[in-house]
């Protein structure tokens, strides 16, 4: 079902967690991890939903237990049973000095993920190292890497062929891996998508949608915007759009400025 398509010939530089090490940035990140794994103490890595943070926190600490930050009784139930601990979204504490205070009560070693660099004391005194994950827009080296791996898990996942149609194929890197794996899933079921089944989707998507009175004025950018996106790419200009479409220009122009918000 998958069209034959330009095949992503790259040999993906991973460990065993999947962490993606083809850039600089990130590669520094997985020696940092490396090293904290020879290493008792505790580690803060911070950076942007999607970096890879909880992939290198897992990495440090295979066996331990992981929670996210705002289940905050069973992050201090968990402080008095076990010797280690990942935390996740450290920021999303509802109360930081309870949970430093039962870390250093129990003698808890502590791998922690956040958002950002936390301007606290506490968080000071508590880990002795912080380091920080750009994100992948800092990181292309390991962009097309990342799209492989997606690949081939959507090749195990829904079957098909490995080959992926990565012509016009811009990356979405707004929430780094997760939209990227999100838009690779979608591309990979969808490049060789038949007419009555692209109608499906968008047959299901309005079914709960319509209701209004001017729901065909107000659906009509989802025919129009990529029309003339798809368009515009191939044929490069208003000018020959117009003629492909067979809309004079002051039309064509119209119809662009009414769809800007989606082009």
């Amino acid at each position: 079902m998958i069209l034959v398509a330009a095949v992503l010939v790259v040999a993906a530089v991973v460990d065993a967690t999947n962490f993606i090490t083809a850039s600089d940035a990130s590669s520094q990140a997985f020696k940092t991890a490396t090293l904290l794994k020879t290493l008792s103490v505790n580690s803060l890595i911070c950076g942007e939903v999607g970096v890879g943070k909880k992939s290198l926190a897992e990495y440090i600490l295979p066996d331990a237990p992981i929670l996210d930050a705002s289940k905050f009784d069973e992050i201090l139930t968990t402080l008095e049973s076990s010797n280690e601990i990942i935390i996740l979204n450290l920021e999303n504490s509802p109360n930081i000095k309870r949970v430093v205070d039962s870390i250093n009560l129990n003698g808890v070693r502590v791998i922690a993920t956040a958002k950002s660099s936390f301007n606290n004391e506490l968080i000071d005194d508590l880990f002795s190292v912080k380091f920080d994950i750009p994100p992948l827009s800092k990181r292309l080296e390991d962009v097309d890497l990342l799209v492989k791996k997606f690949i081939e898990e959507a090749f195990v996942l829904f079957g098909g062929s490995e080959k992926f149609n990565i012509e016009n194929f811009k990356p979405d890197l707004s929430k780094n891996s997760n939209s990227l794996r999100r838009q690779v899933m979608i591309n990979y079921l969808l490049q060789d998508i038949e007419d009555l089944e692209l109608m499906g989707i968008i047959e299901n998507y309005l079914m709960s949608r319509l209701g209004s009175n001017n729901d065909y004025k107000n659906f009509l950018y989802l025919f129009e915007a990529p029309l003339i996106r798809a368009g515009l790419c191939k044929f490069k200009s208003q000018l020959q759009l117009s003629d492909k479409l067979g809309l004079n220009r002051n039309t064509l122009r119209k119809k662009i400025s009414d769809n800007k918000q989606y082009l």
